[in-house]
């Protein structure tokens, strides 16, 4: 009877050691999936920042009516503006009056506006910055031949798919599946549309090739194999 005893005991104690050691293989595989997930946002993450930065900070970008830009003049604070674009193109800046430099870059606008300094200062100095972007720019990053900002053209609906291609469509290690679209509303909330473009390129889903907004961007991530 003794010994009946014991082997129920040991019975026991096998069965709770396997429901624990498969509790703890469930969780392991849990937590793997879940740190897999987190690795991949986190390297999609860090792609969109720094592709962002890459061309919100690119010389490449021409400067366009209605933006806002913010001019620093080495060792003359006082010359410091925050200026927007006007219309035409032109600013309004101490001592030069008008002077044109949309349609510019950023290096050349601040060799036009030196160059007009010239007459008041030896050898200013000064940089532009990018402090907001006009109305009518998108920008098409990540994964794609061109990353840029691009002009929306005026009076005219402007799709995702027409952005892309703008910007010399996808690389070769593109996730066109995975597109993201991400958009500030007038109320100042964040939102993000994903896209599968090949179903609406392969498949012909044009339901999906939505229009895009005025500072709408645009990302394209890399494949993952």
């Amino acid at each position: 009877m003794l010994k009946l005893k014991y082997c129920i005991i040991y019975l026991l104690f096998l069965a709770v050691l396997f429901l624990t050691s498969c509790a703890g293989a469930r969780k392991n595989t849990i937590s793997s999936k879940m740190y897999n997930e987190m690795e991949s946002k986190n390297t999609e993450s860090a792609q969109m920042q720094e592709a962002i930065s890459k061309i919100k900070m690119s010389n490449e970008y021409v400067l366009q009516p209605g933006d806002l830009i913010e001019i620093k003049m080495f060792r003359e604070g006082d010359m410091d503006r925050t200026i927007r674009i006007n219309s035409n193109g032109t600013i309004t800046y101490p001592m030069v009056g008008n002077i044109k430099i949309a349609g510019q870059s950023l290096d050349e606008a601040e060799k036009t506006l030196s160059e007009a300094l010239k007459k008041y200062y030896l050898n200013p100095s000064l940089t532009i910055f990018i402090k907001e972007y006009g109305n009518k720019t998108i920008y098409v990053l990540g994964q794609v031949e061109k990353p840029s900002a691009i002009q929306m053209p005026p009076e005219k609906t402007f799709t995702v798919l027409e952005a892309i291609s703008s910007a010399g469509g996808f690389t070769k290690i593109a996730a066109p599946s995975k597109v993201k679209v991400l958009r500030t509303e007038k109320n100042g909330e964040h939102k993000t549309i994903e896209i599968d473009v090949s179903q609406i390129t392969k498949q012909g889903d044009k339901s999906l090739d939505i229009s895009l907004m005025p500072g709408d961007v645009i990302f394209v991530p890399q494949s993952v194999f």
